[in-house]
């Protein structure tokens, strides 16, 4: 691996990957040196190079692209990425460049995926990074240092309250349950699952520290259900809800244990895509003894008026708010989204790391870990039960568990 920069090639050519292209601008250690995708790459390829991030080189295949760089990030949609990261691990096996791999949330849409994606990084002996950015925002990082004396003095937050809500995707895919993984659950929830675990964490212990216990979960749709919005996501998503629907709606409780104190903490989340007010909305609470702390990311120092006759100069109604859904009136502008939400963060820890000869924060485990959570949520929601995470047999179960969303027959519960 080439010390100075790392050369990371891109796999994907859509919003996401742009998004991270923002982000590398504020990383010193890294350089986008290449992309491939099966539509739109030289797209991105020009944002980049007009961003000065890297030279952006269109490759012809995964395989190819391995050769000329020294990490690839997965960032193709949800049903491609463990396609990809098969071509990634075959490459590094025959001899190309590449000695690691990003790959953006979730880590598979199911648990034997997940392992798949654990296993190839293995035998291919890559070095590997999940990336789940909420865990790398600066808000959730600095109020860690912040109570550092309250948490040393009163021991460690017990409750974690975590919400992500918009008002639907960007894609037509996403919409699919049986391509994206599921609803929103699926697509959001573990972000919030993975905040939540992670500021409950005690300080100086690793990530998975807290021992996942229990997992209770609803899930709903309830805006897309409705008739005005079924025929209104048939006309612009093309996917008809009414034979493959997902949930728009989902919220549960974990339960965690300390090892080595015994004491439980408790994570409360909730995600939707039924968020029709500002855009993207990031909420996250802890409490502890004495103590607490609270994000709200629609929160801004800068906002904005537009009023109607002035509308129509709004070229791009995003460029103010991730998920904007509206276009005038009263705007709340986020003045770098990238850095805030953790984009920056987690680059420059991949970057970092992987030059260093090391994995990042969040390995693949971690994201084997998160997916499990996932999917025990979805076996709740499904069960109407409490699923016991310490029960073999439920773990056994969770290896092979597939949820109806997903199999395309959410009608059955939802």
């Amino acid at each position: 691996m080439t010390q100075g920069s790392l050369k990371l090639g891109i796999v994907g050519a859509g919003f996401i990957a742009h998004f991270h292209a923002r982000a590398i601008q504020s990383v010193r250690a890294m350089v986008i040196d290449g992309v491939y995708a099966p539509r739109g790459p030289e797209r991105l390829s020009a944002y980049v190079r007009k961003l000065g991030v890297g030279d952006a080189k269109v490759y012809n295949s995964v395989r190819e692209l391995c050769e000329h760089v020294d990490a690839v990030a997965i960032y193709c949609p949800n049903f491609a990425s463990l396609a990809t990261m098969e071509e990634i691990a075959a490459a590094r096996q025959a001899g190309a460049r590449v000695s690691a791999v990003i790959c953006e949330k979730p880590l598979g849409r199911n648990v034997k995926e997940a392992l798949r994606f654990v296993q190839l990084a293995e035998e291919a002996h890559l070095l590997t990074a999940y990336f789940e950015n909420q865990i790398h925002m600066k808000p959730i990082q600095v109020q860690r240092e912040q109570l550092r004396p309250q948490q040393e003095a009163m021991g460690p937050l017990t409750l974690a309250r975590c919400a992500e809500e918009h008002a639907g995707p960007h894609k037509p895919w996403f919409w699919d349950p049986t391509v994206q993984g599921g609803g929103v659950l699926c697509d959001m929830g573990c972000h919030s699952i993975a905040v939540g675990w992670y500021v409950l964490n005690p300080l100086g212990k690793p990530p998975q520290f807290l021992e996942p216990i229990s997992v209770s979960c609803d899930v709903a749709l309830l805006k897309w259900g409705q008739k005005f919005w079924r025929e209104k996501l048939l006309q612009e998503q093309g996917v008809d809800y009414s034979k493959t629907p997902a949930e728009d709606y989902a919220t549960g409780v974990i339960t965690f244990r300390n090892p080595e104190t015994k004491q439980i903490a408790k994570l409360q989340f909730t995600d939707s895509w039924m968020y029709d007010k500002q855009g993207l909305r990031l909420y996250m609470e802890g409490l502890g003894p004495g103590y607490g702390f609270e994000v709200n990311t629609l929160q801004s120092p800068l906002n904005l008026f537009i009023g109607d006759s002035a509308a129509t100069a709004i070229g791009d109604q995003e460029s103010a708010l991730e998920k904007s859904t509206a276009s005038r009136g009263l705007l709340s502008v986020q003045v770098n989204e990238p850095d805030l939400y953790g984009y920056v963060d987690e680059n420059r820890d991949a970057a970092t790391r992987f030059l260093q000869w090391d994995h990042g924060l969040l390995p693949f485990s971690y994201g084997l870990a998160i997916n499990k959570l996932v999917m025990a949520c979805y076996m709740s929601a499904e069960r109407k039960s409490v699923i016991d995470l310490t029960n073999p047999t439920i773990q056994r179960e969770l290896e092979s568990f597939v949820p109806l969303i997903q199999q395309g027959r959410g009608a059955e519960m939802l």
